[in-house]
């Protein structure tokens, strides 16, 4: 959720205003998502009688905080260079898949517990990622504006 965080932080101290709302909603949401489903499947963890393993709350929490930070940062890394573009998603990627490994190896979790949180918050992130896009062209001009408004020409 640091990530996010700071995510959040930039896009807004970049004149934006929607867009880190949305993923900062999105975020809300994954509790409100995972939490019922936990109750109502109510499945036992590997090491232990205890329910409520699937869906993996922690794989959906990292899913959705990297994937929603990468998404926000997405246009500005365009903007700076071709080569940054491509390290965002990529990263978000790797740090969910070790974080739900990870869950995995320490017998957290079964690996259909993970599975079950990339699949719910990956519709999750496609909805986001369209939701971005949509107020993207409203939020990038205005942030377009006062960086221009704020860099002397000569």
């Amino acid at each position: 959720m640091p990530v996010l965080a700071v995510a959040i932080g930039y896009t807004l101290w970049r004149g934006q205003r929607a867009r880190p709302l949305m993923a900062a909603l999105a975020m809300a949401a994954v509790p409100l998502l995972v939490v019922p489903l936990k109750i109502w499947i109510d499945r036992p963890g590997p090491l232990t009688d205890a329910t409520g393993y699937y869906p993996s709350g922690h794989t959906a929490t990292a899913m959705v905080a990297y994937g929603g930070a990468a998404l926000l940062l997405a246009p500005h890394a365009r903007q700076v260079g071709r080569t940054r573009r491509n390290r965002a998603m990529p990263a978000a990627v790797l740090l969910t898949l070790a974080t739900g490994i990870g869950l995995i190896l320490r017998g957290y979790h079964w690996p259909l517990d993970v599975l079950g949180s990339l699949a719910l918050c990956g519709m999750q992130l496609l909805a986001l990622e369209r939701a971005l896009r949509a107020a993207g062209s409203r939020d990038l001009s205005r942030s377009t504006r006062r960086s221009s408004a704020r860099t002397p020409t000569g």
